[in-house]
Formats: C-alpha cells, sequence, structure tokens
C-alpha cells in the first residue's frame, strides 16, 4: 500500500514577526520615528526660512558659507558639509542595518530574503523606468532617473505619526526592510553613476584607513578615541577621492559584527547603532533637510512641476513608479513562489505601503544635486517636485490606510496583549501548554474574585431591603 501523499505547507508572506525580531524593529523605527518628525520640521523651516522675502538672503548666505581645512581639500560649504559629511553618519548606520539583516534578521534566510529584495529592487527600477520614458517622451534630461528610486524610512514613519496610523508589525518590518536594501542600492548608485573622476593615491589611503579599521576590530580594539579620528580620516581621503564620501559611513558600517557571541547581550554592530541612530535621525538628517530643501516654492513652480519632462517624471515616478514596482515585485514573488499572504493581511494592505514607500525625499534630494550639478536651475525646479511627489504620495497613503485603519489597530492590540503579565504577548505563547495553565489560574482567580463581589452585593442589597421593609412597619404604628 503506497504511503499517503504529504502536501508541503504553504509559506505565508508577511506574516508575524518572531518575538526578537518584533523587537528589534520596535526599537529601530521608534528613533526613527522621532527622527521623521525632527526631518519634517527641518524640511517645513527651510521652505519658511528659503520663502520669506526677509529671510531670503540669510538661508543662501549660510548654507553657501565656507568653513573647513583648504590644505586638505575641506573647506566646503556649509550645504556641502551637511550632504557629504553629516549623512556619512546616516549611511554609516544604514550600513550596520543591512549588515545585521544579512546575519541575523529577514536577509539571512534566502525564503525570507527575495521578498522584500525583489520588492525593492522593482520599487526602484520602475521609478527609473518611469522618470525615463517620461523624458523620452518629452526631450527632457535623463541623467536624474536616479532621484526618485529613494525610499526615505524616516519621513514615511513621520506621516504614520501625524495621521495616527497604526501599522501591525509584519507590514513595518517590510517597510523598514525595503528602506534598508533601498539604501545599500541607493549608494551603489551614487558610487557607479555618480564618480567622474578618481584621485587613485586618495582612494588607496582610503582602503588602507578601511582595512586598518576592520583589523581593530578583529583585535577587538576598543575606545571612541580610535575608531572616530580613523573614520574621519577615511571619510576625508574618500571625499577627495572622488567617490561620493558618504561610502565610506556603509563601508565601516558594513565590517562591524552584529551576531552575538556567549554570554553578549548586544553585539558590537547592534550597540554601536543605538549610540549612533539617534545622532543620525536627530541630528544629521534634519540638517541636511534644513541646507537642501530651501527652495522657492510659488504658483509659477509649482505649476512647473507639470510642463518640464523632469520634474513631471521625478514625480510620477514616486507616486505611480514606486507604488506600482514595489506592489508588483511583492504580488510576483509570492506568485511564483508560491507563497500566500498573511491569513491577517490582504493585498490593498500592500498596496497601501508601496504608496507609503513612494516618499522619497533625504536620498532623492542628494542624488538630485549629484545628478543636476552645475545647473542650479534645473536642481531646484526638481527638489520642488520631489516635495510635490513626497507629499502626493503621503496623501495617497494616508487615505489608503485609513480606510483600513481599524483593522490595524485590532491587529496591533492582539500584538501587544499580555494578559498573563509575563512580558510576552499571548500571541506568541499560544502553542506553550504553561501559557495556558496560567491563564486558566488567572481566570480563575477572576471568577473568585467576581463571587466575592456578587455575594458582598447580594447582601447588601437584602441589608437595604430589610431596612426599607422595617421603616414600613414604624409608620404603620404611628398611624
Amino acid at each position: 500500500m503506497a504511503a499517503p501523499r504529504t502536501t508541503a505547507p504553504v509559506r505565508k508572506v508577511l506574516g508575524r514577526l518572531s518575538l526578537p525580531e518584533r523587537k528589534f524593529v520596535a526599537d529601530a523605527l521608534r528613533t526613527e520615528t522621532v527622527g521623521g518628525v525632527l526631518l519634517l520640521i527641518a524640511a517645513i523651516t527651510a521652505l519658511i526660512w528659503a520663502n520669506v522675502p526677509a529671510l531670503h538672503d540669510s538661508y543662501e548666505s549660510v548654507g553657501h558659507y565656507h568653513l573647513g581645512p583648504e590644505a586638505l581639500g575641506l573647506n566646503l560649504s556649509v550645504e556641502h558639509w551637511a550632504a557629504d559629511g553629516l549623512l556619512a553618519i546616516f549611511f554609516f548606520v544604514a550600513g550596520i542595518e543591512l549588515k545585521r539583516e544579512l546575519v541575523a534578521g529577514d536577509l539571512k534566510d534566502p525564503r525570507k530574503a527575495v521578498l522584500p529584495v525583489v520588492a525593492a529592487l522593482c520599487g526602484m527600477a520602475v521609478p527609473a523606468l518611469v522618470y525615463t520614458l517620461t523624458n523620452v517622451t518629452g526631450g527632457g534630461s535623463l541623467q536624474g532617473w536616479a532621484v526618485p528610486t529613494a525610499t526615505d524610512i524616516a519621513f514615511a514613519l513621520a506621516v504614520l505619526a501625524v495621521i495616527g496610523t497604526s501599522l501591525p508589525s509584519a507590514l513595518r518590518a517590510f517597510l523598514l526592510t525595503l528602506a534598508v536594501v533601498d539604501d545599500l542600492f541607493a549608494i551603489l548608485i551614487i558610487a557607479i553613476f555618480f564618480t567622474s573622476q578618481i584621485n587613485f593615491a586618495a582612494l588607496g589611503g582610503a582602503v588602507a584607513g578601511l582595512v586598518v579599521f576592520w583589523l581593530l576590530l578583529r583585535k577587538r580594539v576598543r575606545g571612541w578615541y580610535v575608531y572616530v579620528p580613523l573614520a574621519v580620516v577615511i571619510w576625508g581621503l574618500m571625499y577627495n577621492s572622488g567617490v561620493h564620501a558618504t561610502v565610506a559611513g556603509v563601508a565601516m558600517g558594513l565590517m562591524l559584527r552584529c551576531t552575538r557571541h556567549e554570554g553578549e547581550a548586544h553585539s558590537p554592530g547592534e550597540h554601536i547603532e543605538h549610540l549612533v541612530r539617534p545622532l543620525s535621525a536627530g541630528l544629521a538628517v534634519p540638517l541636511f533637510a534644513l541646507f537642501s530643501a530651501g527652495v522657492a516654492v510659488s504658483g509659477g513652480a509649482l505649476g512647473d512641476v507639470f510642463s518640464r519632462p523632469e520634474t513631471l517624471g521625478v514625480v510620477l515616478g514616486l507616486v505611480v513608479g514606486k507604488t506600482i514596482g514595489i506592489f508588483g515585485g511583492t504580488w510576483l514573488t509570492a506568485r511564483f513562489t508560491r507563497a500566500s499572504l498573511s491569513d491577517d493581511l490582504e493585498w490593498a494592505d500592500v498596496f497601501a505601503v508601496a504608496a507609503l514607500a513612494g516618499i522619497g525625499f533625504t536620498v532623492s534630494l542628494l542624488i538630485d544635486e549629484l545628478a543636476f550639478q552645475g545647473d542650479a536651475a534645473l536642481t531646484d525646479a526638481v527638489k520642488v517636485a520631489v516635495l510635490l511627489g513626497s507629499l502626493a504620495a503621503a496623501v495617497l497613503a494616508t487615505v489608503l490606510l485609513k480606510i483600513r485603519n481599524a483593522k490595524y489597530r485590532r491587529m496591533v492590540e492582539d500584538e501587544e496583549r499580555d494578559e498573563d503579565a509575563d512580558g510576552i504577548p499571548d500571541i506568541y505563547e499560544q502553542d506553550e501548554p504553561e501559557y495556558h495553565l496560567r491563564m486558566a489560574a488567572l481566570h480563575e482567580r477572576k471568577a473568585e474574585e467576581h463571587r466575592r463581589i456578587a455575594e458582598e452585593k447580594r447582601a447588601a442589597r437584602h441589608a437595604l431591603g430589610e431596612v426599607a421593609g422595617g421603616a414600613g412597619e414604624e409608620e404603620q404604628r404611628r398611624a
């Protein structure tokens, strides 16, 4: 008799996270959300500073003020320091995030990694294609093809915080992983396509510095006073090499160990990320936004966005390209890997998150400045397009997410419920007999307490009835 044929369980995508991954995602996104709100404030401040006539000249003066050692080739404007210097910190954190995802997160498992990687790649390729087609048909410049390819996770989370929408942890983790992969390919685009002339001596010095950085990590040398000066030297050499200086930040972040050894509560990468992430999200990125987002916005400038192929391509790339690319990549991955969506979610939820990923700000502004370097008018016009496209994506995502917000709120409440008060959400303990025994004992104590209260209420009601009855008899005797 032939053995019965067993069918393999259907793999679920965007399912519940493991408890350690859920805690990490919650901590990371909490910092990013605060940073995103600061980023939003910085962008609004920049727009006001640049558009109020009495303040406009001071904005230009501060942004173009130069400082730094000329002899080392680092006499840069404040705006330049923000783009090349402070964003290196942002990409350093991105490098650590990527390393952690590769060795301990979702990207470690190829079956789990394929979804966010394909979704991120499609979410970059389709906006680039939309921009290219728009400019080929409209006779515009193709140099800005990479501008609409980036997702700004901090700004996206700031939008969620402002509109008060709760996303389940699986969708938040998907958005975070998308952004991590997105940042990696963005830095590769910057390094490959926006490097014109290379100073091989400076590049060799930067590589040598990275080797020293790696050896010190391997030897477990400790002390910020060793690594910070070395990191500054590596950054300076990378800047003078002609390769964008933020590449140095990613390279150093990828070198940190993000796996825990026995007896370690946190890996060195996790510890350093915990220290540096607030600096990145709370200072570096908002300051970059402050000196990059200040463009003159008028009715004419907004109208020009839809009449110039370069700016129209950016808006369509962010709003249409990102949404279709990420949603299409996710659907195709699930379709061809024979996976199914988590039972708690619908494809409309993935579409809404894909629309939210169309908020491209920090890296989009950086690529804009590199792509149209030397053409200040076009650079500013594309900045307006980035702002307008990000705003449109935010509005679209807000409408879509609000429709499902009641469902999300129930899912988040289920994820966070901890009735047995053991510090672990109940949803992670459903298969443990000990959990159900604890819950049985808890309900028995509650039942006993309710019985006691019921007896007290019954006795009180009985006593009140006797008092009322006695008072009636006394009145009859008096009559």
